[in-house]
């Protein structure tokens, strides 16, 4: 309840503004501010969110590439017969090696950059349109299956019934640090998309429909998910080892748990693909519209610079172990920047600039196409971003770095 009352109040009023200044600009994150605020040190705004991207590219190839290899238990059935204790054993050994984790990420970033490469027509837009709708659809499967088991009402009530006494500041920071990441706030992707939205779409609904869609996803995932876990006594709180050591027990305990683990970890394929080549089109769009790269070119080269720097986020887990910078190890500190840092300064620094900086007029102008749409809550968006956002978004971060 406080993550959707906090992405009403703050994050569709961010995205949007995010929406505003790349399609105003119609350029990457970093043009869009050079653009817009001329001779200005606005462009480092840009920066960091092409920063954060890239470095969010780089650790997330790391985990998205754990997922290609469960696929592939999956359909080789692997998790059959193995006790909890073997699961565990099999994630930890996998997950601290080196080839095999290497090897993944190295195929899945290959499989994020050859959508890329096809532009945004007939790469990004071509494939998110077959492979949204089919994990909707394979999620919806998951979603009825889960909670037409016994004892599946016990995942709904956790996921569902409020427990007003858990109710902290501790939850309304972590709710609106979840609601950036889960939306992209920050990090340069909405500024470039924005920047491909034709001037005739109506950006107020189209950032209230991601945001609606957004949320719906992470629901129906949690209801395929939690009530499964309760119905077979599982922990529900085991963080990343759910997904991989928990859920795999959880499948071979279900009647026809082959079919649904394949069909789990397929989702889990897609939703990394296609929230990976969203990232990798902000590092793609500078490098080919501020350096004038080819953009198949713009690609191999960011793609290779995000598996250079991945390795070392792989290796983090096993060879590179000991390594620790202020405690953190390389894959932690690459986390820790662009999550806690450079994603809620980022969106801090955008709501002041389209709040303070830029004419109210010409963001009226922008929402309204040119006058021809009424945008009824105006004032109301421009209060928020002026007021409210940047100092809720200001606590965020303080308390991020450790300061609050």
């Amino acid at each position: 309840m406080v993550y959707l009352g906090l992405v009403v109040l703050l994050g569709i009023p961010v995205m949007l503004s995010e929406l505003l200044i790349g399609r105003r600009a119609q350029r990457n994150a970093f043009g869009s501010f050079r653009l817009l605020a001329p001779g200005k040190k606005w462009w480092l705004v840009g920066v960091m969110g092409i920063a954060a991207a890239f470095m969010i590219l780089a650790f997330y190839s790391t985990i998205a590439g754990w997922t290609l290899e469960y696929l592939l238990h999956a359909l080789l059935n692997s998790f059959a017969g193995k006790s909890s204790e073997e699961l565990g054993t099999m994630f930890n050994d996998f997950h601290t090696q080196a080839f095999r984790p290497l090897l993944w990420q190295f195929i899945f970033l290959v499989m994020t950059a050859g959508i890329i490469m096809g532009g945004v027509r007939k790469g990004i837009e071509k494939y998110t349109k077959i492979l949204m709708p089919f994990l909707v659809v394979l999620l919806l499967i998951m979603a009825v299956r889960s909670i037409t088991l016994p004892g599946a009402m016990g995942g709904l009530t956790f996921l569902f019934k409020p427990d007003f006494s858990e109710i902290t500041s501790q939850v309304f920071l972590s709710a609106l640090g979840q609601a950036f990441f889960s939306l992209s706030i920050g990090m340069g992707t909405l500024i470039t998309y924005g920047s491909y939205i034709s001037k005739k779409n109506k950006l107020g609904g189209i950032a209230l429909e991601v945001s609606v869609i957004d949320t719906l996803i992470a629901i129906l995932a949690g209801v395929a998910i939690f009530p499964a876990v309760f119905a077979f006594s599982l922990d529900p709180a085991e963080g990343p080892g759910l997904i991989f050591h928990v859920l795999p027990n959880l499948f071979q305990q279900m009647p026809g748990g082959y079919i649904f683990s394949v069909m789990f970890f397929l989702l889990l394929v897609i939703a990394a693909l296609t929230s990976s080549i969203s990232i990798l089109e902000v590092v793609v769009a500078f490098m080919a519209e501020e350096l004038n790269m080819p953009r198949k070119r713009a690609t191999l080269m960011a793609t290779l610079a995000a598996l250079f720097v991945g390795v070392f986020c792989t290796l983090s887990f096993g060879a590179l172990q000991g390594i620790t910078i202020g405690q953190l190890s390389i894959f932690g500190l690459l986390d820790f920047t662009a999550s806690n840092i450079l994603l809620p300064l980022g969106g801090l620094l955008i709501v002041l600039f389209v709040g303070w900086y830029l004419k109210s007029t010409d963001v009226k102008d922008e929402l309204t196409n040119g006058g021809a749409l009424r945008f009824r809550i105006f004032a109301v968006f421009m209060f928020v971003l002026k007021f409210i956002a940047p100092v809720a978004i200001a606590i965020v971060f303080l308390n991020s770095i450790g300061l609050i």
